[in-house]
């Protein structure tokens, strides 16, 4: 076998040759392919990656979060502010702002504005509620006296044979009654007295008469006649002021 002076035998360099022919030879019927940049595999790419939003794209995102988390929270149907007007937009009765759709508007009231003008509205229903249940402050001044304990008494309970109708007579006297001062009595329900434990069985019948101190009888828990209402003349009260002896009647209403 010869060999060449570049160190190649016939039989390589006959090899060499043939190659170099057949890669110089055309190849019919097919295209030249375009060769295009690989950017999703390329270096430092994360896979479904894309650039950094702006704000604009910020905001958006924001306030379709927002419409969402107010869709599932929030219904239209139960809120005061909502207004639809002739024109088939939405408007804030609180903020006083138009919306085109729920969407918007649902964004709207998880925002800034409208949670501040809900906090406002809050603390000025809680300051007027406030206003309305405290009691006013009454003009009249409180009398003050030396009481001299209580005064006499006697209670006689009496019936009317025609009709069964029950009820009570009561005499007070009161021999140092303040000069001008008529006697006055009511009936008071178990649950306004602070003396002793409500018991609805019971109700009481208070007597007062400066200066001597205030007293009370337990009675039955009835319903009292009027005086108006008594046909028969049973029920009637009477001041002596010679004698300064308080005397008063009163039946209890029949049930049937």
């Amino acid at each position: 076998m010869h060999q060449s002076s570049n160190g190649l035998t016939d039989s390589d360099a006959e090899d060499s040759s043939l190659r170099r022919d057949f890669d110089h030879q055309p190849t019919q019927g097919k295209k030249a392919e375009h060769t295009t940049m690989d950017y999703q595999n390329r270096v430092g790419s994360k896979f479904g990656g894309g650039g950094v939003a702006g704000a604009s794209e910020t905001n958006v995102d924001r306030r379709e979060r927002l419409r969402k988390l107010a869709l599932e929270t929030i219904d239209l149907a139960k809120d005061p502010y909502i207004l639809r007007n002739h024109l088939g937009s939405l408007e804030c009765r609180l903020c006083l702002t138009l919306h085109t759709n729920e969407g918007s508007y649902l964004a709207h009231t998880q925002g800034k504005k409208h949670q501040t003008n809900l906090a406002r509205r809050a603390a000025k229903d809680a300051k007027e509620t406030q206003l309305m249940v405290a009691p006013a402050q009454s003009n009249v001044q409180r009398k003050v006296f030396l009481k001299i304990g209580r005064p006499g008494y006697r209670v006689t309970k009496v019936r009317d044979r025609d009709t069964g109708k029950e009820g009570m007579m009561v005499q007070v006297h009161l021999p140092q009654i303040k000069q001008g001062v008529i006697p006055r009595r009511r009936f008071m329900s178990a649950w306004e007295q602070k003396r002793e434990p409500p018991n609805k069985a019971y109700q009481y019948l208070i007597v007062a008469a400066e200066p001597y101190e205030t007293i009370a009888f337990r009675i039955p828990a009835r319903e009292i006649e009027d005086e108006s209402d008594d046909a028969g003349y049973w029920n009637w009260s009477h001041w002596d002021p010679d004698t300064k002896q308080y005397t008063f009647q009163f039946m209890f209403r029949m049930s049937y």
